[in-house]
């Protein structure tokens, strides 16, 4: 009598899944979970996302407008959220993409240490981003793309690093900054002539700000803050103490001295 393969979604498939990988575990039992969009409507798409090494680790930045062709589909989208205590993973590009690719990974890395009792390696950590955006292939035909960026504290190396991807999955270590998203190219310009890596917290916060006010001075999908309806970039910053997001009256008194 010949053995048959566990029907996809059933007990049997659940319990016969042998990977740490929650994304694998998808895969076999509910493909129709992973990260994916409907296609023929317009989709909302999200810039601009960069992260900047400083003294005491990463701080990673983000605007909050969502643009649907040339209208403003949202004005406080967060494109970057922590994916365990010491990483951070953001993204720009077509946001039902991105956010439960953000959702599947923050699983993914609490799934991994649930099964093996052990935190996941950086560099491993940068494989699964990698596999996620490759598992999405199949939807650039579709023009369905968000794009990760991924930073963080490596406990092995004890120091912040910075990893951006193509639309591939192929990864790649950034020294001092590196981003994405249509506004990155304008924020860059500012980071090219502002970054130090010794600089400390407050120096951060501020040309982060600067960088990401050029970017909206220049493309009209990044959005500048908005004092009318206290809305502001989102940033954080991961030390090796863990992640941390910077408060808004930490934000606000840098506002008036940025420069056009």
């Amino acid at each position: 009598m010949t053995s048959q393969s566990p029907v996809p979604g059933s007990v049997e498939a659940v319990w016969g899944h042998r990977s740490s990988s929650f994304a694998e575990l998808l895969r076999g039992c509910a493909p129709y979970a992973l990260p994916q969009a409907a296609p023929g409507a317009e989709q909302v798409h999200g810039t601009t996302i960069f992260a900047v090494r400083y003294r005491d680790g990463v701080l990673v930045a983000g605007d909050r407008r969502a643009t649907m062709g040339n209208l403003i589909a949202q004005r406080d989208l967060r494109k970057l959220e922590p994916a365990d205590h010491a990483s951070c993973l953001a993204f720009a590009g077509t946001v039902g993409v991105g956010k439960e690719m953000v959702q599947l990974f923050q699983v993914e890395l609490e799934h991994f240490e649930k099964i093996e009792h052990a935190e996941l390696s950086f560099p491993a950590k940068v494989n699964r981003v990698s596999a996620m955006v490759r598992a999405n292939l199949p939807q650039l035909e579709l023009n369905l793309v968000a794009t990760p960026l991924f930073a963080g504290w490596d406990r092995i190396r004890q120091q912040a690093r910075i990893y951006t991807f193509d639309i591939t999955g192929a990864p790649a270590e950034e020294k001092y900054y590196g981003g994405a998203g249509s506004g990155w190219f304008f924020a860059r310009g500012a980071l090219k002539k502002l970054h130090d890596p010794e600089m400390d917290r407050a120096s951060v916060v501020r040309v982060a700000l600067q960088a990401l006010f050029d970017a909206a001075d220049d493309d009209s999908a990044t959005g500048g803050p908005d004092s009318v309806r206290a809305i502001y970039p989102t940033l954080a910053l991961i030390t090796e103490d863990g992640y941390e997001e910077v408060p808004a009256d930490e934000i606000t008194p840098h506002l008036p001295n940025l420069t056009v």
